[in-house]
C-alpha cells in the first residue's frame, strides 16, 4: 500500500527537520536537501504522484501568522505521534 500524501509530508518533514538528513528518503528515491541564499532555510524537492512539490523550512524568527499556525499544527502533530506510538 502506498503512503498517503500526509503520510509523505511527515516523513520528509521528520527526516529533513527531525533527523537532521542530507536527503530524504522516499521509497527507492533520494532527494537532497538544499539550503536558501538568503535565510539558509533548509529545502527539499520531491516527488508523489508524478507532481514535483517542494517542502520548505520555516524561519524560526519570523512572527507571521502562518508561523504560528505551522508551530501550532507541529506541536499537536508531535502530540499525537505521542499518543499513537507512546514515544
Amino acid at each position: 500500500m502506498n503512503p498517503s500524501f500526509e503520510q509523505t509530508l511527515v516523513e520528509v518533514w521528520r527526516q529533513v527537520h527531525a533527523e537532521n538528513a542530507d536527503a530524504a528518503e522516499l521509497g527507492t528515491e533520494r532527494y537532497p536537501v538544499r539550503r536558501t541564499t538568503k535565510r539558509g532555510l533548509r529545502q527539499v524537492d520531491f516527488v508523489f504522484g508524478g507532481n514535483e512539490i517542494r517542502g520548505l523550512g520555516q524561519n524560526p524568527d519570523t512572527k507571521s501568522r502562518w508561523a504560528k499556525k505551522v508551530m501550532q499544527f507541529l506541536s499537536t502533530a508531535a502530540t499525537w505521534r505521542t499518543w499513537l506510538t507512546g514515544r
